[in-house]
């Protein structure tokens, strides 16, 4: 009765994460189920700024906007555009980005992604291998939305490692990084080849055109 009563607790937050993903008409982010291949992400980081984790995020809104510093320092670090960072994560904010509704949606949905970037396990296991984040956790991911910012930069550059040198000329290398971070490694190649990108890809492709421009101007501000 004590466990019934505690399941009960978290139906208002499942029912408000629940509301907000049908409007959203969007399903959790794939890439987690598609890992990279073997090796792919073995390369360390060596941060050349200082960039502190946040603070405790629980119940404040979230613009991705605010994380602008972390944003632009982490993909330095990851040599990859801090544009296609913060583009992608506008197409991730579709869903509540507070630690304990998402924790809620875990609880019933084993298989989520978690923090900001909505990575799954099996894709921050993989990207922190050989990383100054090595130690880390990828429950972590809510509490700590730096952490989730470095995962997604450094997952964008081992992908970019796997793009072929040679591109198919429907796609450029950020829009090809953007569906790789989407679908997956073996996709994104796929793409790179010539393939056409399924409805949700597509829908994921057309969400990061429509942010693209907003993502510019934010990075392209003066650091305050």
């Amino acid at each position: 009765m004590a466990e019934s009563r505690a399941q009960w607790r978290w139906l208002p937050l499942l029912l408000f994460g629940l509301a907000l993903y049908v409007i959203a008409r969007v399903a959790d982010t794939p890439q987690a189920g598609t890992p990279l291949p073997a090796g792919s992400a073995a390369a360390s980081s060596s941060p050349s700024a200082a960039v502190s984790p946040s603070a405790s995020v629980a119940g404040s809104p979230y613009d991705p906007v605010d994380y602008t510093v972390q944003i632009r320092a982490r993909a330095r670090q990851a040599g990859i555009s801090a544009q296609l960072l913060l583009a992608i994560l506008y197409n991730e904010s579709y869903k509540p980005h507070d630690p304990d509704v998402e924790r809620a949606w875990q609880r019933y949905k084993p298989n989520a992604s978690f923090g900001i970037a909505n990575m799954h396990r099996a894709t921050f296991d993989e990207v922190k291998q050989g990383r100054d984040f090595g130690d880390r956790r990828w429950d972590e991911l809510p509490d700590d939305r730096d952490l989730a910012i470095e995962a997604e930069a450094w997952y964008l550059h081992d992908l970019a490692a796997l793009l072929p040198a040679q591109l198919s000329a429907s796609y450029s290398k950020n829009e090809l990084l953007a569906l790789g971070y989407n679908t997956g490694a073996g996709n994104m190649l796929a793409f790179a080849h010539g393939a056409t990108p399924g409805s949700q890809a597509q829908s994921y492709l057309d969400r990061l055109h429509a942010n693209w421009s907003k993502a510019g101007a934010v990075i392209a501000r003066r650091p305050h």
